[in-house]
């Protein structure tokens, strides 16, 4: 019996981690695919994403997208609920969603207010905001990628709280 995948994307530091781990918890059989996993497992040639990426960086991305897509694909297969999280920012978005053609999906958009996001940026353990203004990267986020799925301002909610209005918007509990 296949599953469903749960789609989630945000600018970094929007809480996709986070929410994605917290809603694969809450299935009978829940995987919890980080779509970055695949970008480090380049260990050498590897180029990184920057406001004005080189076309290495941009096939590389296409590729994490395609093996991601794929995982996911097989996990659900075998009859997991998959909560796939990565940055799908404009065209990535449907384009993504195209890979999961034929497949249960519910795309998910965290997008909490740049303040919020700068804020949660400071407070974590890593940096995810190299080379990136926050508010630019925000602005652009909200202007370039379609309105696709479910769309929240997790800005005054707790994890907790966005996955319960995940799990309420998509009639999924437990799934």
């Amino acid at each position: 019996m296949a599953g469903r995948i749960y789609l989630i994307t945000g600018v970094m530091a929007a809480g996709k981690s986070t929410v994605a781990q917290l809603l694969a918890e809450r299935m009978a059989r829940g995987v919890h695919l980080r779509g970055d996993v695949f970008r480090r497992m380049i260990v050498a040639g590897r180029e990184e994403m920057s406001e004005t990426p080189t076309q290495g960086a941009l096939d590389q991305l296409a590729l994490r997208y395609r093996l991601a897509a794929q995982a996911a694909k097989t996990y659900c297969e075998a009859g997991f609920t998959v909560v796939l999280q990565d940055n799908y920012y404009g065209r990535a978005l449907p384009e993504m969603i195209e890979l999961l053609r034929g497949y249960s999906i519910f795309p998910v958009v965290l997008c909490p207010r740049a303040e919020v996001v700068r804020r949660r940026e400071a407070g974590r353990g890593k940096t995810g905001y190299t080379g990136f203004a926050v508010e630019r990267l925000c602005a652009d986020f909200l202007r370039e990628t379609p309105r696709l799925g479910l769309w929240l301002d997790s800005s005054e909610q707790i994890p907790e709280e966005t996955v319960e209005s995940i799990l309420q918007h998509s009639g999924g509990a437990g799934l």
